[in-house]
């Protein structure tokens, strides 16, 4: 709907993780260096953690798409399953025909094509999202998964990804022999103000922005109602690109910025707006408008 009057290609804020958009600031890229460390030296046990929104399941497609054609992936995208439905869930993404309803005959399936993959130099992953839901029973079965290997190389690398709450799960004394074999742990965050400009800057480069889209003082407000989490992040800019669309207004002022934080329920805590953001506000625009920070040259692929 906005692209062509913004002069975009793509839809630069979207809800689904897309790899294509993700900017490598220092602290994502060293939790792309833990996960594809972790994952191509076979460690077994690989967690991420890290707060709502801040970008996870983004990182683990990414990840996951760097190896090529290297690697075999299961990705649980719901944990909430039984020990049965889990390795029902497991050999169907790897692509295993299940012959057996018994988890003694599934494991033996999915060891003998372990062993297959293990002899064709190929790497496989068990990645489990939202993975501070899983039921204790799962966490013990999913660790046993580790003891398939060969004296000297783990068959499967198992990522666990989830919230905070994922870290403590992990620090109860149930699960201190999982634990104990957990060989990387990497971290997701917030984004500060500096990097909330750069990833907006980032994104709209992506899909084909040639022009300045948002005011300086709309980024501010950006940043400041969605307290640099990338999903709140989109959420606002998105529906920002849509009601300046509306009104045929660009670049986006600060004013839309604040009337869609308010409209989204975002400014339960005060905000401090800048004399020059109160003004836009005032004034309905912005005499000037952000130009992306970041050279678009720094930003290589992962390889």
């Amino acid at each position: 709907m906005y692209r062509h009057f913004f002069g975009m290609n793509d839809l630069p804020f979207g809800a689904c993780p897309d790899p294509r958009y993700l900017y490598l600031m220092p602290h994502i890229e060293e939790s792309l260096a833990c996960l594809q460390y972790g994952i191509a030296a076979r460690k077994g046990f690989v967690v991420m953690t890290g707060e709502v929104g801040t970008g996870k399941t983004t990182l683990l497609k990414t990840v996951l798409s760097s190896f090529d054609q290297r690697i075999s992936t299961a990705f649980v995208f719901n944990p909430c399953l039984d020990v049965l439905d889990f390795l029902d869930f497991v050999l169907a993404d790897f692509g295993i025909s299940c012959t057996t309803r018994t988890k003694s005959g599934m494991l033996l399936q999915l060891n003998r094509w372990l062993i297959e993959r293990f002899r064709n130099g190929e790497l496989c992953a068990i990645v489990v999202d939202d993975a501070q839901n899983l039921s204790w029973e799962l966490l013990e079965e999913i660790r046993l998964l580790t003891n398939l290997e060969t004296p000297s190389e783990k068959l499967v690398q198992i990522v666990l990804s989830g919230q905070p709450e994922l870290e403590v799960k992990l620090h109860n004394p149930r699960v201190r022999q999982l634990r104990q074999r957990v060989s990387l742990w990497c971290r997701t965050r917030q984004l500060t103000s500096e990097e909330t400009a750069a990833y907006i800057a980032k994104r709209l480069h992506v899909a084909g922005a040639s022009q300045s889209v948002l005011s300086p003082d709309a980024v501010q407000l950006v940043y400041r109602y969605s307290k640099g989490i990338p999903r709140l992040i989109n959420l606002i800019c998105e529906q920002a690109l849509i009601s300046a669309y509306v009104e045929q207004i660009k670049p986006i002022p600060a004013r839309i910025v604040e009337s869609v934080g308010v409209e989204l329920d975002l400014a339960q805590q005060s905000i401090a707006i800048s004399p020059t953001a109160m003004s836009s506000l005032s004034e309905g625009s912005s005499p000037s408008a952000i130009s992306s920070p970041v050279n678009p040259s720094h930003i290589s692929p992962i390889s």
